[in-house]
């Protein structure tokens, strides 16, 4: 009891000295002899809670970061998803612009020769039994494809169908050793046989059967043409001579020629279902490159 008492008069004190210390310091300001201790007050206890402050907020942003993860991953794979549909978007625009720039260029061509063609997709790269170098179209029969047919490009000359089913042909490429074609020199009568040497398609051979025939660099051929345009139509241009052979004795001359179509690089092509009328002659060549 006596403690109890002892405890209130001693609260009781502490309580007056308080209220007496705040009141002369409201009242004093800035004059206050207490205001060294108050700033100092303040700075610790400022510091204390900025030095907890950098502690929990490292802390909540973790716990904040952890509750909203599935969100974001969510958006984070939304955006990848996005940007993978607009690549390939973009992909399958430049895609079709350059098969349209292709059918342009191979219409071109069908309309100077007066070819009627049947156009198509490559769809495959492939061997056949006795030939190396051939590839799958996606037209056939029921298109009015029939094997031994001229192929052709808006460049130049291909190869020609050596099979055909309802909805797909082969085409034996003139790289391959096995194809010969008939071929002319540009602006006159001289004549003679491409043959594929392989070599990826980069050039082909072409044997002049007049080996007293002015033929040179640069010179181009174009196809001769077959009886009634099978396997080869005339006037479709094959390539240009870069380089010539010395065949002195030799009852003809050999030549390399570099082929106009591209044939590792072929997408879309013509199948000549229609000869034309009349040889269109040197009429389907492009003009002539400057010097290389």
């Amino acid at each position: 009891m006596r403690d109890s008492r002892h405890a209130r008069l001693i609260l009781g004190t502490l309580l007056t000295v308080a209220l007496v210390v705040l009141t002369v310091d409201h009242r004093a300001g800035a004059a206050s002899p207490l205001w060294p201790l108050r700033t100092a007050g303040s700075w610790f206890f400022g510091t204390v809670e900025q030095v907890g402050g950098s502690v929990v907020r490292p802390v909540g942003g973790f716990f904040h970061a952890i509750v909203n993860a599935p969100a974001a991953q969510a958006e984070l794979d939304r955006v990848k998803a996005e940007n993978v549909r607009l690549r390939a978007g973009l992909a399958a625009s430049r895609l079709d612009a350059a098969r349209a720039a292709e059918l342009k260029r191979l219409l071109g061509v069908a309309g100077l020769g007066g070819y009627k063609i049947v156009t198509a997709n490559v769809v495959a790269r492939r061997g056949q039994p006795g030939f190396e170098d051939a590839i799958e179209i996606d037209v056939g029969t029921g298109d009015g494809v029939r094997p031994e047919m001229t192929v052709l490009n808006g460049e130049g000359l291909v190869g020609r169908v050596i099979q055909a089913t309802a909805d797909s042909s082969t085409v034996v490429l003139i790289s391959d050793p096995g194809s010969a074609a008939g071929a002319r020199l540009e602006g006159g009568q001289e004549i003679g046989v491409v043959h594929g040497v392989g070599e990826n398609g980069r050039l082909v051979r072409f044997r002049l059967l007049d080996s007293t025939a002015a033929i040179t660099r640069g010179s181009r051929i174009v196809s001769f043409g077959s009886q009634r345009g099978a396997p080869y139509v005339a006037g479709v241009p094959i390539g240009v001579i870069e380089r010539v052979e010395a065949t002195p004795g030799e009852l003809t001359r050999i030549a390399y020629a570099r082929p106009y179509a591209d044939l590792t690089a072929l997408d879309v092509v013509g199948v000549v279902v229609g000869a034309p009328a009349k040889d269109p002659r040197d009429a389907v060549l492009p003009p002539k490159e400057g010097p290389r």
